[in-house]
């Protein structure tokens, strides 16, 4: 995979405006959204549920990185071209005692210390599990997910949290679930029924995989387990019918800062460009041997799809050619775009007889925030929807979504630019759609010259032509991570 070159062209966004949308939310609400521009669909009926982190400070305390933030959930019911919305915390352990406290009580994976510098910090290695990665709403449940441990369960109509959910035994204290699961819309193992798959890792010296599968009633269909070389950082995987395809980033972890005190564990990792980045490839059934394929250094969070073709694996994927770590800023909010490599839409064919890789750059332009089709999971795949930067070069914050016909090579592209700064969008299929790209996208993003968070909703056929909907919120919601929208479910006022 050879290196695409990376210009550093003046930016066309401003930093206060891009700053201005991590401030904390300390508040939440539940309200009909009653400022709407354009019209809501009326075949587009169900929820969006969003997470990611609400407090960028605890009791006036900042954190030194979003990722270290409490888990805030967001939820927009669709109907009859009305929309209702409601935010709330995970109420976590760890949420509730700093809370009453009043102070920091722990340590954040990416960095944040408590007050009182390396003694109060030093070998102080235990987590909160903040629940600020994703939600997703399956077998009558809905879940807050981080992936260093247990869900979170909530009353999807209040977002009350229920507590932690060990997925009636599945799951033992401790032990991590992902936040990347992954639904196949029709598995074999479940009548041919969509099958929600997600795994759970375990990292050291060796690391354990453990891949689990339930039915759509969200009782377990098969798990097994897994043991492979070397430290494993692993944050997202993709599958096809056959297989469960991870990227074991080629990076190291030397604790002796995290247990000085002087570093988050995530601070920790390094990336090491002179070993490759390895597929590792394990059949679903869990009877096949695990297969593993070098392909060269590049570091994966997020993958968009994964599909079988010929005896071959096609996995697309974003790859950064460095850790997309801070760069020795002082925090996020001082980050210098130009020194943090962006990420780029790669596709990876993996042969399967002969254990050989090969990769081209599908999208150069920086992005993040994959998306396609859930009919399409697993399967050969036309249209890929994902957040790009405004800018052709270089790296700078998401600002527009970008719409990649992966057979023809054509882009549309939609930008909420100059002062608007966009989250994760989600394709929303129509309900008796015939073409793949046939429903809307829903994007949660961030307006600076309001101050505001709106949700547009895009004609997927036609993105060009703007949203056909904006829904504007009288407040922001801080930059968040991952969520889904479930089809049909509305929730009542």
């Amino acid at each position: 995979m050879q290196t695409l070159p990376s210009s550093s062209p003046a930016a066309n966004f401003d930093m206060d405006d891009w700053r201005s949308g991590y401030r904390s939310q300390p508040n939440e609400y539940s309200y009909e959204i009653e400022h709407i521009d354009g019209t809501i669909p009326a075949e587009l009926t169900g929820t969006l549920f969003r997470n990611g982190p609400g407090l960028l400070d605890v009791a006036g305390h900042p954190v030194h990185h979003p990722f270290d933030g409490d888990g805030m959930i967001t939820s927009i019911s669709i109907a009859e071209g009305k929309a209702y919305f409601r935010n709330r915390y995970v109420r976590t352990a760890g949420y509730v005692k700093e809370q009453a406290a009043g102070k920091p009580l722990y340590r954040g994976v990416f960095g944040t210390q408590k007050p009182g510098g390396i003694w109060a910090n030093a070998f102080d290695l235990r987590l909160k599990n903040i629940a600020n990665t994703n939600v997703i709403y399956w077998g009558d449940k809905l879940l807050a997910l981080w992936e260093a441990a247990e869900p979170h369960q909530l009353d999807p109509n209040t977002l009350e949290t229920l507590g932690l959910d060990y997925l009636d035994g599945v799951l033992k204290p401790g032990e991590a679930f992902s936040a990347h699961p992954r639904i196949d819309p029709s598995s074999a193992i479940t009548n041919d029924q969509p099958c929600l798959v997600n795994f759970g890792v375990k990292a050291g010296l060796s690391s354990t995989i453990t891949l689990y599968e339930f039915d759509p009633k969200g009782r377990l269909a098969r798990t097994h387990r897994h043991n492979i070389p070397g430290f494993a950082f692993l944050h997202d995987f993709a599958i096809t019918p056959n297989y469960c395809i991870f990227f074991q980033n080629p990076v190291s972890f030397n604790p002796i800062p995290y247990l000085a005190g002087v570093k988050g564990a995530a601070e920790c990792i390094e990336l090491n460009a002179k070993q490759p980045t390895r597929a590792i490839i394990i059949p679903r059934d869990g009877t096949g041997p695990i297969q593993t394929i070098d392909l060269q250094a590049c570091f994966v969070f997020h993958h968009a799809n994964a599909f079988e073709t010929d005896g071959k694996l096609y996995l697309d994927s974003i790859c950064y050619q460095d850790f997309p770590d801070l760069k020795g800023a002082e925090n996020y909010l001082e980050a210098d775009f130009n020194s943090i490599p962006e990420g780029q839409l790669w596709r990876f064919e993996l042969d399967l007889a002969t254990q050989t890789s090969q990769a081209t750059c599908l999208i150069e332009r920086g992005c993040e925030f994959p998306d396609v089709n859930p009919n399409h999971v697993g399967r050969p795949y036309r249209y890929l929807y994902i957040g790009v930067a405004s800018c052709a070069t270089g790296n700078a914050p998401l600002q527009a979504i970008l719409k990649r016909d992966l057979t023809s090579g054509q882009e549309e592209i939609w930008h909420c630019g100059p002062r608007g700064f966009i989250g994760e969008p989600i394709f929303v299929p129509r309900t008796h759609g015939t073409a793949e790209d046939d429903g809307w996208i829903l994007n949660l993003f961030y307006n600076a010259e309001s101050r505001c968070s709106e949700l547009a909703i895009l004609n997927a056929q036609h993105m060009t032509q703007g949203p056909v909907a904006t829904l504007k919120l009288p407040h922001h919601i801080p930059y968040g991570l991952h969520g889904n929208f479930t089809q049909n479910l509305v929730l009542p006022q």
